[in-house]
């Protein structure tokens, strides 16, 4: 076992993200490019590193290319003028011999002609000069006293067409060259191949070659590509290993400063960035906490307002009830007595009575606020089909809606749905919505929606009157805001119950929104979770509704990517008002 764990521990780090990641090999590579590519999206220092080392290698492959070009060329030209060099004089030397023979015998000729290509090779060793002397090429010569002859075993099928019929053609003394490949110890070496045509009795014209092998050259090459390989890969070692030094030098701090932000973003507001020495790394840092001091100082000096906000309404509101009550109790005397008054204190009466009973259901709006200020609202849920609790919403808000003469009718593809529900704060939540919707909905129609999915419930309150702009959707949650707070107030209101109805649908683990188009009405939807201890990530009921949407334009509402076919509901329920 441990030797096991050795053998994967060992090698390039590459490697064992390869082997670690398990299954085949193309499915290890397609982890390690993916790998690979994260790196490069997430990490700058990454992203530097490869660049210059990327960088570099292409400098190092453009410079290490010339290089190799220009020395490959001094050592051809260096070794082709030492063989033309020396061709030349022993070419000089032959002649001068083959033109002594002239009117030898065929013997003498032929005893002649090797003594010279033996000379011609002089003290060299077959493999690096070889001599091969043949009849002019493709040319009909008769009474040859001497066929193809080499010195170093080297045949006319290793010089090419193109020099033996250049050399056929040429001048008679001019000397042509051409690099060849032949073989040497069983392998094919480069090679220069020299020539020039000459005259042997009785009058017949042959090429004459020596054959140089350049393959110490070839080796020398071979030896600087490989230096200059070893070269580069150290290069790009050193240079990818000071790369990630300074980066990291750079980088570092700044990663150190995105982890701290993080912090101080999930409220650990105490964290700072350690700061060393006096350059830019450093003034950065100290600017940075300097910052996350001031941060801390008013995100405190808020908590601190918030809270004392937060406790001034909720003493103000206990305060406020046992004198309220005492008021309120002598307000119903007084309305119950309004009949014994003059008309003018009469009216006085029924004026008291009604603002002391607005002002009593704004205290207990205050009160419901600070509770969940404190986090003191507590949830009695239990199993309750909704479709009862928005009977009993419609039920109690039918004076309003014979006053207003809106239709109210509930629209679903359901019969019956059973949600963990506190069935006080999801009434208190639907009637809320549903007389807002009657006092703006100048008298019309006004729908229920119902559907529901596997994870939770969605309610959808969708009224045709005066709407609301985009601007206003987004802030008709906010305590106290109105959209026109000069709009006459037929039903009262302390523009806190939107806020307690989001903070009522919080707490159910759902949530509440709205949209709306001006002079195409409002709707507002309730999200829950069929289950008190469940989630719901998409409500069944798309925000906007189809009709709300301009041509080319899509739903925007965080998650309402659901949608319910029209031709798939069906009016369960329908009062008529």
């Amino acid at each position: 076992m441990s030797e096991s764990k050795s053998t994967v521990s060992t090698g390039p780090l590459w490697l064992r993200r390869l082997r670690a990641a398990g299954g085949s090999l193309p499915e290890r590579l397609r982890g390690f490019r993916g790998h690979t590519i994260r790196q490069w999206r997430r990490s700058l220092q990454f992203r530097t590193v490869a660049a210059t080392v990327m960088l570099t290698a292409m400098a190092f492959v453009g410079v290490g290319a010339f290089l190799s070009g220009q020395i490959a060329q001094g050592l051809y030209q260096e070794r082709l003028a030492t063989a033309l060099d020396e061709s030349r004089r022993g070419f000089s030397t032959v002649e001068s011999i083959f033109d002594g023979a002239i009117g030898s015998d065929q013997a003498t000729t032929t005893e002649v002609v090797l003594d010279a290509l033996s000379q011609l090779q002089g003290s060299f060793d077959e493999t690096d000069r070889k001599v091969l002397l043949a009849p002019l090429y493709e040319k009909d010569q008769e009474n040859l006293w001497l066929g193809e002859t080499n010195v170093g075993g080297l045949t006319s099928n290793a010089i090419p067409d193109e020099l033996r019929e250049t050399i056929a053609t040429g001048e008679e003394d001019a000397i042509y060259y051409r690099p060849v490949s032949i073989v040497v110890d069983n392998r094919d070496v480069p090679a220069i191949a020299v020539g020039t045509r000459v005259v042997l009795p009785p009058g017949n014209e042959y090429e004459l070659y020596l054959v140089y092998n350049i393959a110490s050259a070839q080796q020398t090459l071979d030896y600087i590509h490989r230096s200059l390989w070893v070269a580069g890969a150290v290069l790009l070692l050193l240079v990818g290993t000071i790369a990630w030094f300074v980066t990291r030098a750079v980088v570092g701090p700044v990663g150190h400063a995105a982890d701290v932000s993080e912090k101080l973003a999930a409220g650990e507001l105490q964290e700072r960035m350690e700061v060393r020495g006096e350059d830019e790394v450093a003034r950065l840092g100290a600017s940075f906490n300097h910052m996350a001091d001031s941060l801390q100082q008013q995100i405190t000096q808020l908590a601190e307002l918030s809270q004392m906000q937060q406790r001034f309404v909720s003493d103000v509101s206990h305060e406020l009830r046992t004198p309220l009550t005492t008021v309120r109790i002598a307000a119903e005397v007084l309305y119950d007595a309004r009949n014994d008054f003059d008309p003018v204190n009469g009216r006085s009466a029924e004026l008291l009575y009604v603002q002391v009973e607005r002002f009593q259901a704004l205290l207990a709006d205050l009160l419901e606020i600070s509770r969940f200020d404190a986090g003191a609202a507590v949830l009695e849920s239990e199993p309750t089909d909704i479709f009862t609790v928005i009977r009993n919403v419609i039920e109690g808000a039918q004076p309003l809606a014979d006053q207003s003469g809106s239709r109210i009718t509930i629209v679903s593809s359901l019969e019956r749905c059973v949600v963990d529900m506190d069935t006080r704060r999801i009434d208190r939540i639907l009637r809320n919505l549903l007389v807002n919707a009657l006092e703006h909905g100048e008298g019309n129609p006004i729908e229920f929606l119902v559907e529901s999915n596997e994870e939770g419930v969605a309610v959808a309150l969708r009224d045709h009157g005066i709407g609301m702009s985009e601007e206003d959707a987004s802030r008709v949650f906010d305590r106290f805001w109105r959209a026109d707070p000069a709009r006459a107030r037929t039903t009262g209101g302390s523009g806190l119950g939107l806020s307690i109805a989001t903070e009522d649908a919080r707490l159910h683990g759902g949530w509440l929104d709205a949209s709306g188009r001006e002079g195409k009405g409002s709707c507002f939807r309730l999200t829950l979770p069929r289950n008190r201890d469940g989630e719901v990530n998409e409500s069944p009921i798309p925000l906007p509704p189809a009709d709300f949407l301009e041509d080319g334009e899509t739903e925007t509402t965080t998650n309402s990517t659901a949608s319910t076919g029209t031709a798939a509901r069906k009016t369960s329920d329908e009062v008529k008002t």
